[in-house]
């Protein structure tokens, strides 16, 4: 069971087919506090520097997604990524979405240092 962020980062996504309840979505949003469920997604913006900023992390996140299989949908504009994750096979949201949120989160954080 995944009970904090950490447990989220450890965490390797699998294919689901069924979407968490309301309950457990909401106890895994409390532990992503900078996120929020939009329209059944759970949703971020990321704001940086510079265009070269903003694309380094939209590539890191994308070797990331790869990686676990799951992608989110981004948008991009020149200092801004909007993060938008939810699991279509499951017509709504899983552990994959909060397990991706919370690297996408580590990604952000590493910038953040590495500025």
């Amino acid at each position: 069971m995944i009970a904090t962020r950490a447990d989220l980062l450890a965490a390797r996504c699998r294919p689901r087919k069924d979407a968490l309840d309301a309950g457990e979505a909401a106890r895994l949003l409390a532990l992503l506090p900078d996120w929020a469920v939009d329209n059944g997604r759970l949703v971020r913006s990321f704001t940086f520097k510079n265009y070269h900023r903003t694309m380094a992390f939209v590539n890191a996140l994308a070797y990331v997604s790869h990686n676990e299989d799951h992608h989110p949908e981004m948008t991009v504009t020149y200092n801004t990524c909007v993060v938008r994750y939810d699991t279509h096979s499951a017509h709504g949201l899983t552990d994959n979405d909060f397990i991706c949120a919370a690297k996408a989160d580590a990604l952000y954080q590493q910038a953040a240092v590495a500025a």
